[in-house]
């Protein structure tokens, strides 16, 4: 099946911008560039809009009155789907888990301008792991899909990050997309560097290759909470169900899966000395904004794979900017880039 026939609405504005960064290629000597998923035109921006177009196509077909999704307190996905779902005139129902603040800032506090009709929370004391938690709070949104049909809504359930063939589809299209930019360049990428939270974005950046580019785009994803191995095997399974979908017989090289876990820290959402030094670096080099919980440790990774070699003399590596920015105003995460009692102002 050609991904053209496949149902989606447009919600963003493509193509998103390709840019050099100069001043950080001179730093690495490597040529680097930025996509910037950031930039696609609603709610602040995200990778999360070309995966929406699909769910919420699909949502359409079903005659959805209203959307039901969850994620973190400071979910760029939830912040997202809101402001997507506005667009359709649906009304979104969101399931949270951590404890709710005092004040919403960051995302939260978006979310609430956008205007979400009721948000659910899943306190966390009542988990001893993370998974547990993500679990339960999966699992609450199912559940109050239930409550709201009872009461005559049709409900869609978006899961957190969308479903793995959404995500897929979606960011395959993105690699056509940044294939046009650089061929109009004339170049090529030959190495694409993602934050890998849920691993939909990769793996549709994986599948693009294949379908686009015979395999030869090198995907780097870059984990902000999961195990290498489990986030590997994920994608993999999510390129095997892509692949039937289209109805296509191609191989998956098991090297065209890497993903690295090195810079995740104590864990998710966690600030790190080398997330805030990427985050610094950037915004002092190129005057471009990264978030604490995605980009900034993806950028970490690539400067340190730079810095040890990993990627070949002349190659040009693409930096994808999958947004997430106003978690940089999180109460959460202030302390990370201007503690207290640093005293320091000198850049």
């Amino acid at each position: 099946m050609q991904l053209g026939r496949i149902p989606r609405l447009r919600l963003g504005e493509y193509p998103t911008p390709l840019a050099e960064l100069p001043n950080l290629s001179r730093v690495l000597r490597q040529r680097i560039f930025i996509k910037r998923e950031d930039l696609v035109g609603i709610a602040l921006g995200g990778n999360k809009v070309r995966k929406l177009e699909y769910a919420l196509a699909e949502a359409q077909a079903q005659r959805a009155t209203a959307i039901v999704t969850s994620g973190a307190v400071q979910s760029n996905h939830v912040r997202l789907t809101i402001a997507c779902a506005n667009r359709l005139g649906l009304k979104t129902y969101v399931v949270l888990r951590g404890e709710r603040p005092e004040r919403p800032t960051g995302n939260l506090l978006l979310d609430h301008i956008l205007g979400v009709a009721e948000i659910h929370w899943v306190d966390p004391k009542r988990y001893a792991t993370r998974e547990e938690l993500v679990r339960a709070t999966e699992a609450r949104a199912w559940e109050l899909a239930e409550e709201l049909r009872k009461q005559g809504e049709t409900p869609y359930v978006i899961p957190n990050g969308c479903q793995p063939l959404h995500s897929a589809l979606a960011y395959a299209g993105c690699v056509l997309e940044l294939l046009e930019q650089m061929r109009a360049l004339n170049l090529a990428p030959d190495v694409i560097v993602t934050a890998c939270g849920t691993a939909g974005t990769q793996t549709g950046l994986i599948l693009g290759s294949l379908l686009f580019a015979q395999g030869q785009i090198r995907v780097v994803g870059i984990s902000v909470s999961g195990k290498a191995e489990t986030l590997r095997e994920r994608i993999r399974q999510n390129l095997e169900e892509a692949l039937r979908f289209l109805e296509v017989d191609l191989p998956v090289p098991k090297q065209a899966v890497e993903v690295y876990d090195d810079y995740v820290g104590p864990g998710y959402a966690v600030p790190t000395p080398a997330m805030r030094e990427a985050v610094e670096l950037l915004a002092r080099a190129e005057g471009i904004l990264l978030d604490p919980v995605y980009t900034g440790k993806a950028m970490a990774g690539l400067l340190d794979l730079a810095r040890r070699g990993a990627f070949r003399p002349g190659e040009n590596v693409v930096f994808l900017h999958t947004g997430g920015v106003p978690a940089l105003f999180a109460d959460t995460q202030s302390p990370a880039f201007y503690p207290e009692t640093s005293g320091r102002t000198k850049v």
